[in-house]
């Protein structure tokens, strides 16, 4: 059994016990322990928060970044919307997310924080002033109690001290009788010490019976009186225990989105979205728009006075121009082979494909490619045109697609020789030489 010592009563303390001198300092200690707990109450509400901003911002760039990705990717019609569906949700559960971390910030931490200010006030000298209450109070209970357990403690002592004394004196006065050399003064002199010593242990004991008497009359009221300070210890314990309850469930309900609302609409428009998605209308778009449901100009019999600016060669950029409605040698369409309306979804899958508008058998006899009889350059070649070249960086992979494409990792460095065109294609050069077109939102300029 551990023994420990308190100095301001000399009393040994010889158990774990309450009502043990000194030992109601952990209820005491148990006040500051209150105002720690919450200080880390507001700091764990804090990092949740922080945790929601930075899910809420991963969320938002993620969102954005695959937008680009399926809008410039091959993927189109009512798949590439509940696609993008996918995105909306993420933006949608961001700004929710962001809901909760001002509710933990603005509501959960600043209740903690105002409780804490109203329950504990420090005082100049440190420490709080609660804490020091109840240590004032105990102390005061326990003072008259622990004076008369002090003198239960030496009263005892004495007496133990007189019995082992009463003990070596007998035991030298019966030796004494065996030994012959001893003369009968000195045999006397030792059973007046054996009668002083019986004295002795009858004086401390009284002595001791007495002053325990004492004490075990005193024990009621020290228990009483110590029981009305740490009632209202736990009293304040109590208002910090329903306290932290009811802030803890005030942030289970601005954390459980799953009761939200807008948290259920985001997740049943989302569905709603993706059923819609219906792969027998986009195969049909694609007939249309890119297969063999699209309108021909079919070979006519022309006269010799055709137009030659009408039969150039079209140069790369016009021909991603699917909309500009080129028409091709001279020949008019027909009113039934005009081309069909535009799907109403915008098809990425057409902003990364080239359809030639025109056919040739010798590109030689074409007056208007790239060099004319006298060797001049075309005027009307848009990729004849110089433009100013600027070193950027690759932001993402990139593997080209078609033979004129270029591909490239993240990080490489290349220089653009034209500036984005209306589809979003830029002509580059590799360090390599290689010359070629990549997506203008892959890269970035080198400042």
């Amino acid at each position: 059994m551990s023994v420990t010592y308190d100095d301001s009563v000399g009393v040994e303390v010889s158990s774990d016990s309450f009502w043990e001198v000194g030992n109601y300092k952990r209820t005491v200690k148990r006040i500051d322990d209150g105002h720690r707990l919450c200080n880390d109450l507001m700091n764990c509400v804090h990092e949740r928060a922080r945790i929601e901003k930075a899910y809420a911002q991963q969320l938002t760039e993620w969102a954005r970044r695959w937008k680009q990705l399926v809008e410039k990717g091959p993927q189109y019609g009512t798949v590439e919307k509940a696609w993008n569906a996918i995105m909306s949700e993420a933006e949608k559960v961001s700004e929710l997310h962001l809901e909760v971390k001002a509710s933990l910030m603005n509501e959960d931490f600043e209740k903690i924080k105002n409780w804490q200010k109203e329950a504990f006030h420090k005082q100049m000298m440190g420490g709080f002033k609660e804490t020091r209450e109840a240590e004032d109070g105990f102390r005061k209970a326990q003072k008259p109690w622990a004076k008369k357990l002090k003198e239960v403690e030496a009263s005892k002592k004495a007496y133990h001290a007189a019995c082992k004394e009463e003990k070596l004196a007998v035991s030298r006065e019966s030796n004494s009788k065996a030994d012959p050399a001893l003369n009968p003064e000195q045999l006397r002199k030792l059973q007046d010490k054996v009668d002083k010593c019986k004295q002795d242990v009858l004086k401390t004991k009284e002595k001791y019976e007495k002053s325990l008497k004492e004490l075990d009359q005193g024990t009621p009221q020290y228990m009483e009186n110590m029981e009305q300070v740490f009632e209202q210890c736990q009293q304040f314990e109590e208002k910090r225990l329903r306290f932290f309850r009811e802030v803890l469930l005030e942030v289970q309900k601005h954390l459980d989105l799953s009761n939200s609302p807008s948290y259920k609409n985001i997740y049943r428009e989302l569905e709603q979205n993706i059923q819609a998605a219906d792969a027998v209308e986009d195969l049909r778009w694609f007939r249309a728009n890119h297969g063999p449901g699209m309108s021909m100009n079919w070979p006519q019999f022309e006269d010799e006075e055709w137009s030659a600016d009408l039969n150039r060669t079209l140069s790369r950029r016009e021909k991603k121009k699917a909309s500009d409605g080129v028409t091709l040698t001279g020949i008019s369409q027909t009113g039934d082979q005009a081309l069909p309306h535009k799907h109403s979804s915008v098809s990425s899958y057409e902003k990364t494909q080239s359809y030639p508008t025109e056919w040739s058998d010798e590109e030689a006899n074409n007056p208007f490619s790239s060099t004319d009889a006298n060797g001049d350059s075309n005027p009307f070649d848009e990729d004849a045109t110089s433009a100013t070249e600027v070193r950027v960086r690759a932001l993402y992979d990139y593997e080209g697609q078609e033979h004129d494409e270029l591909s490239f990792k993240a990080g490489d460095e290349l220089t653009k020789i034209e500036d984005e065109d209306e589809q979003g294609w830029c002509k580059g050069r590799l360090d390599s030489g290689h010359v070629g077109l990549y997506p203008a939102n892959y890269v970035e300029a080198i400042q």
